[in-house]
């Protein structure tokens, strides 16, 4: 009996037969490659359709560039929001495997015609000219409706895929436990590798061979994605779906209510309800002490002499202490989870502004002829997150942990605290970059010059910066909403932080949308003309870190109050 019980996980995973999955053929490292080649290239389709976007909008579609701007933030909003869905279907329906694969073909779908609307004569818009572009309500409707089947196949992709993977370890073996917080590194390690190649080659080709190529290959890439995913099955360990998260949920919130008058024990020695099995009574869930905050959820797990516990109880009249505390998981994660807007409002400036203001500069590579497209800057974030990923799994997490004692050096919150206050750096060096920018152009009169004489890699700063944060920032939020998500609604908790980046750029619109009613009053031209030479978009990017410095000590307060979860047992 030992040596099975040390053969087959005891996280409730199972193999792609449905038995018990055994470490020695299934998950850790074995399986993972295929998960993060699957990974690697849909950010290298993503990020090649949308890191060039604004400017498609812009010189195609003949939007201008507070409409491509805000366009584009609803789309990217939009992509980080449907995860929400995919999250309830893998969680309560599907498992993450199969809400993988349905979704990712449904993106296939979306990317084939986006590729089709950029190529096809009639879809495509009609040019008599590189920027002199007519696009029909038809074929912007056709390159919108390809736009939000790929914002609903990453729905399905996003939420699960880095639980997926983190799926593979078991967490109560500490040998493979260990190796988790380097996943959720490598994974984003491989994020990263794809956005650099989209960012460079793709978005050249789209400026300088055409946007039907420029589309087609990350078409292409994400049908090996697809295939990348499928070839490891067999490898794979999967959770098994535990129910609706959301009417477990609504279940503790009716039952709480409807014993509003019942008093809790103040003595924890009272044992509230629960199941007498091993195991949670939520498929795939371990069970959870119960924790001293949030005490009217509590009121849900008192028995009452109403409750019949010698049949199955009704769970809008009784809840298990699992049941209450999963909720509690949820509410607690819901502060730190809101800090993330604001840092996602400054990342989502690498594919809007910080594009437009790139456009207005010396794009020329050395004194050569050959011209770097604004957007490829957006390769030095992706460089800095592939420089500071080894370092901080090879090199920072070592040291802090001699200083800390920490198994990971620093704690999840810690590493997020960190990413915040260099995101602050990050919109104070764009700013001082555009007030600089508009200082030449004032000296020199360059006000109709297309690209001022200034070199566009002064940009690089402020990529760098944010490819810093982004490590400590996002890897850390990945990680901390698995660790401290309820078993059994892991892809609906990394929804919720993916939706930090949807409202970030939600927001970044509804701050863009406010400044320029009011800096055009009376005439003005506004922080955010087309002819950003113009602006004052520095101001807008002060405004970004006066608000990250309000969210950090926000951010700070929270996490010093925050309550980590407390699992109990195991599930095998």
């Amino acid at each position: 009996m030992g040596e099975d019980d040390d053969k087959y996980t005891k996280d409730g995973t199972v193999d792609h037969h449905g038995n018990p999955a055994d470490k020695t053929k299934t998950g850790t490292w074995k399986a993972c490659p295929f998960i993060l080649g699957n990974e690697c290239c849909e950010r290298l389709a993503y990020y090649g359709m949308s890191t060039n976007l604004v400017l498609y909008f812009k010189n195609r579609l003949n939007q201008h560039s507070a409409t491509a701007s805000n366009n584009v933030s609803n789309w990217s909003g939009t992509c980080y929001i449907t995860p929400l869905i995919g999250a309830f279907i893998a969680d309560s329906y599907l498992g993450r495997y199969w809400t993988i694969a349905i979704f990712s073909i449904i993106y296939v779908f979306g990317m084939t015609l986006l590729t089709l609307s950029a190529s096809v004569p009639g879809l495509k818009p009609t040019c008599s000219g590189k920027e002199d572009c007519h696009a029909t309500v038809t074929q912007t409707a056709v390159c919108f409706l390809a736009l939000y089947l790929i914002a609903l196949g990453t729905g399905g992709i996003k939420p699960c895929v880095s639980s997926y993977g983190a799926d593979q370890f078991d967490d109560s073996d500490e040998n493979e436990k260990k190796h988790k917080s380097s996943f959720f590194n490598w994974f984003y390690f491989s994020i990263n590798v794809g956005a650099l190649i989209a960012s460079s080659l793709l978005v050249w080709i789209q400026d300088n061979v055409g946007w039907g190529w420029g589309f087609g290959i990350p078409a292409v890439t994400m049908a090996i994605a697809v295939v990348s995913f499928f070839s490891g099955t067999r490898l794979y360990r999967n959770q098994k779906p535990g129910g609706s998260a959301l009417t477990r949920m609504c279940q503790v919130v009716v039952a709480s209510i409807r014993k509003y008058r019942v008093e809790v024990p103040a003595d924890k020695s009272v044992v509230l309800y629960e199941t007498t099995d091993a195991e949670s009574a939520i498929i795939g869930s371990r069970k959870l002490e119960r924790t001293k905050d949030f005490k009217f959820f509590d009121k849900a797990a008192v028995e009452v002499p109403t409750d019949d516990i010698k049949v199955p109880a009704n769970p809008w009249r009784l809840c298990t202490v699992t049941q209450v505390e999963e909720l509690k998981a949820i509410i607690r994660l819901l502060p730190i989870w809101a800090t993330g807007i604001v840092f996602a409002t400054v990342y989502g400036q690498m594919g809007t502004l910080f594009v437009l203001q790139g456009n207005t500069m010396d794009i020329h590579v050395g004194p050569s002829n050959f011209e770097i497209p604004p957007a490829s800057l957006s390769i030095f974030d992706t460089l800095s997150v592939l420089f500071w990923v080894p370092v901080y799994d090879r090199i920072i997490v070592p040291v802090a942990r001699k200083f800390t004692g920490h198994k990971n050096g620093l704690t999840q919150l810690q590493r997020m605290g960190i990413g915040l206050i260099i995101s602050i750096f990050a919109m104070v060096s764009a700013a001082i970059l555009e007030l600089e920018r508009l200082k030449t152009v004032r000296k020199h009169n360059y006000y109709t010059l297309e690209h001022i004489p200034m070199s566009i890699f002064w940009q690089v700063p402020q990529y760098f910066l944010i490819g810093c944060a982004e490590v400590f920032t996002f890897i850390g939020q990945l990680e901390f909403f698995y660790e401290q998500a309820p078993d059994a609604t892991r892809s609906l908790c990394s929804a919720l932080s993916l939706t930090t980046v949807a409202l970030g750029n939600y927001l970044s619109t509804l701050l863009v949308t406010i400044v320029t009613k009011v800096s055009t009053r009376h005439g003005k031209l506004g922080w955010i003309p087309d002819n950003l030479n113009y602006g004052r978009v520095d101001y807008f990017f002060w405004l970004l870190a006066v608000l990250s410095v309000l969210n950090l000590g926000v951010f700070l307060l929270i996490a010093k109050w925050y309550t980590y979860k407390k699992p109990l047992g195991t599930l095998r």
